[in-house]
């Protein structure tokens, strides 16, 4: 589903990201881990364009090159896009925060689709009341279900457990098995929490300065791997 070879990225004259290489299988959750600051939002960013790349390839569904397409383009071609924090408009309400990500989709489908209502029912509960009045969890789901609403191939989750009531992380998990199973959504996550990982993604990836250094499938997360690059 997504390809990443060579990438680079700088902040300044920062180096962010190092030749990077990632490869996300479809059909799948890829969780990618590591400590604060290695460079885990600056890709995701990278991927969905909010920053600039300096060199390498991103390429999606096989034969598709994002790094020259704008926000708008990556979101057409069937991408979404949670960013960490949530980013929903507080004085809007549920449902006009739900609306605003129509304008992203390829086919001009005005209508919210049943299937963001199915899985997350607060949602439709809720859906006249301001965004900004919504607990954190239900802000999360609200999040998620803005970013679904064009119906995407892709879906990457920046950290969605952050700051969030168990119950709600557990629903959250559930939801992105749910539609890995009955979508087929392919789902590139950043999670720092080892439980929520093990339980809900098929294949992990560990970053360290900007580049993966060590990848494999989720039941081989080792104690020695979470020790060496994740403890504190």
């Amino acid at each position: 589903m997504l390809v990443i070879e060579k990438l680079n990225q700088f902040y300044g004259e920062s180096h962010t990201l190092w030749d990077l290489e990632l490869d996300v299988p479809t059909g799948q959750c890829t969780c990618v881990m590591g400590r604060n600051g290695v460079g885990k939002t600056t890709l995701m960013k990278a991927v969905m364009g909010e920053v600039a790349v300096a060199s390498g390839s991103i390429r999606y569904a096989e034969d598709v090159e994002l790094t020259k397409k704008p926000i708008e383009a990556r979101s057409r071609l069937g991408i979404g896009y949670v960013p960490q924090g949530r980013q929903i408009f507080p004085l809007l309400t549920v449902e006009e925060n739900l609306r605003t990500g129509l304008a992203a989709r390829s086919d001009g489908v005005k209508k919210i689709p049943e299937r963001i209502y199915e899985l997350f029912p607060v949602l439709e509960e809720m859906k006249h009341r301001r965004g900004g009045d919504l607990s954190g969890g239900q802000q999360q789901q609200l999040a998620i279900g803005r970013a679904l609403v064009i119906e995407p191939k892709l879906l990457i989750l920046d950290e969605p457990g952050e700051g969030i009531q168990p119950n709600i992380v557990a629903q959250i998990g559930q939801v992105i098995r749910r539609l890995i199973k009955e979508d087929g959504l392919t789902v590139l996550l950043v999670e720092q929490k080892l439980p929520f990982a093990r339980k809900y993604a098929d294949q992990f990836v560990i970053m360290d300065r900007g580049s993966p250094v060590a990848k494999d499938a989720i039941s081989e997360l080792s104690d020695e791997l979470i020790k060496q690059h994740l403890t504190v």
